[in-house]
């Protein structure tokens, strides 16, 4: 492995601080985004019904591994655990791995990198 890949394989996230978020008793993540812009705020003055939190669940493989995220444990510890539950479901590990990381990270900002 390339100096590169052993980089990202060592980074560690950590859930983002403020982020609401429950664990149903079958371990699926739903992430309750606060819905707090102006606009929906102006509309709820106006008595239209604006939910205040938007409730996103996640499938089995995003809760896993969201609930593996703790501050600690680097992207490659979390493919580990990931293949020894999912085993050969899993692959490509990595690749799907890194693209559900950046996108919580990049896209929702739900988690954030520690060491970086």
């Amino acid at each position: 492995m390339d100096r590169n890949n052993q980089e990202i394989l060592s980074i560690i996230f950590k859930i983002s601080d403020g982020l609401e978020y429950e664990v149903s008793t079958d371990n699926i993540v739903t992430i309750f985004e606060k819905q707090d812009h102006k606009i929906q705020n102006f509309f709820r003055k106006l008595k239209f019904r604006i939910p205040e939190y938007k409730k996103i669940s996640l499938d089995e493989y995003g809760s896993y591994i969201f609930l593996l995220i703790d501050g600690m444990k680097t992207v490659k510890e979390i493919g580990e655990n990931l293949e020894t539950k999912y085993g050969d479901k899993a692959h490509p590990l990595y690749e799907r791995l890194l693209l559900f990381l950046n996108h919580i990270d990049v896209n929702c900002h739900y988690i954030e990198k520690t060491n970086f």
